[in-house]
């Protein structure tokens, strides 16, 4: 396997990721800032996020319709995303317009028009995206778990903020946040395919090496509160969300965290999968899921079931996370390693993925390791890993747990603490 995409810095802290990946007839970029709405303050809360929509309502002296028309004309493509701990920018192009791609997203990251009108049409469309977001059960109900599980913490707001929070940011207010959050030492200009590498460096140089900005102060640590919350809505199922403290980033066992979630709840093969809804019959959609920052994580699990049936499954969930991992074989130990290896592979051929991967290694592991170090490292989480690691996801007491639905799906949440902490 090759080796992973090459590193330069800029004088001014700005770090360059090229990956050549021969064979490809496009180029993907990705403009990473390594920090999010875990940096936000109470009264900044989505600020980040709303930072995000407005760049796009121009920058560089293109306005809003111009710098998307500018991209798609050229047979590119653009988008960004907000995260509790990155913000991404996105990019896909031919590469004859690699040159003008690359100066869009600077633009947008370094040069945006942060204009007082457009900013109230804007908090009203993220007023309208808050609404969605409330409005879908599937979604909802994992923000209220993380609320729980990380109370009172940046960890815990919503990525995109109220309309409380919103409502004080101003274009002044908004610069200064954007001269934090996209400041040079934090960011990551990563790219991907057919283009050559000193052209790379020579467009990064010219347009970011000038890059100002304050440094955001680091966020506070992390921690697991845990507790439940339970709304009650006239829907047709229940929707449940478990969670349980794992390690962060910074604790090294990331890949062991991943094996650990495949092997629950990962596939149809997992044991989730097979006992509650194959055996048991009682949901149609269970899984579950890693999801780790720099220093916290958690093990997530989602079931959507009926009502009725929601106190069952919460017990069978529990069942399977106390001594999962003495009753884990080793065919499905194997099989999980082998979901993940794949998986990993298979997004090696997507530009994209390649591009956005290698610049969140570098920011939130310090480093972009060659797949072949992945799959070493995937191969080497034995019994004893994960024997380790189910202690640290059953710290006495530690669990969030949301449900969403009818009234009588309520009792879950007590029911998973009696069984899986007695």
């Amino acid at each position: 396997m090759r080796e992973p995409a090459r590193l330069h810095d800029l004088a001014n802290g700005v770090r360059v990721l090229f990956d050549p990946a021969p064979g490809y007839q496009s180029v993907a970029i990705s403009v990473v800032a390594g920090r999010g709405a875990r940096h936000e303050d109470a009264t900044r809360n989505g600020w980040s996020h709303l930072l995000e929509h407005m760049v796009f309502k121009g920058a560089g002296g293109r306005g809003a319709a111009e710098l998307v028309e500018v991209i798609e004309g050229e047979g590119g493509q653009i988008n960004a995303a907000t995260g509790y701990e990155r913000t991404s920018f996105q990019a896909r192009a031919l590469p004859e317009a690699f040159d003008l791609t690359l100066g869009v997203l600077a633009d947008l990251v370094l040069h945006p028009r942060l204009d007082a009108d457009d900013l109230a049409r804007e908090k009203r469309v993220v007023a309208q995206e808050i609404a969605e977001a409330v409005d879908t059960p599937d979604d909802q109900v994992f923000e209220q778990a993380q609320s729980v599980a990380f109370a009172d913490q940046a960890l815990g707001r919503p990525i995109l903020g109220t309309e409380i929070s919103l409502a004080s940011a101003d274009p002044a207010a908004l610069e200064a946040w954007r001269a934090q959050l996209y400041a040079p030492d934090r960011l990551v200009v990563s790219v991907a395919g057919a283009v050559d590498e000193a052209r790379v460096l020579r467009q990064a140089e010219a347009l970011f090496s000038a890059a100002p900005g304050a440094s955001a102060p680091a966020p506070e640590p992390a921690a697991f509160i845990g507790g439940a919350v339970a709304e009650t809505r006239r829907l047709e199922q229940a929707h449940l969300v478990f969670l349980v403290p794992a390690p962060g980033l910074a604790a090294g066992q990331y890949w062991t965290h991943r094996v650990v979630a495949e092997a629950l709840g990962g596939g149809m093969a997992s044991r989730l999968f097979q006992e509650v809804r194959e055996r048991l019959g009682l949901a149609y959609a269970i899984d579950a899921y890693a999801e780790a920052w720099a220093d916290a994580g958690v093990l997530g699990i989602y079931a959507g079931c009926g009502a009725q049936d929601a106190g069952r499954v919460a017990e069978a969930v529990a069942r399977e996370l106390v001594g999962f991992a003495r009753r884990l074989s080793p065919e499905a130990l194997a099989r999980a390693k082998t979901q993940l290896k794949s998986g990993l592979l298979m997004a090696r051929e997507s530009l994209a993925s390649r591009a956005e991967q290698a610049a969140t290694e570098l920011l939130t592991l310090g480093a972009v390791q060659p797949p072949a170090a992945h799959i070493e490292a995937i191969d080497r989480v034995g019994p004893e890993d994960l024997d380790a690691f189910e202690t640290t996801l059953r710290a006495p007491g530690a669990c969030a747990v949301a449900i969403l639905g009818p009234r009588k799906a309520a009792e879950a949440a007590s029911r998973f603490q009696t069984a899986l902490f007695g």
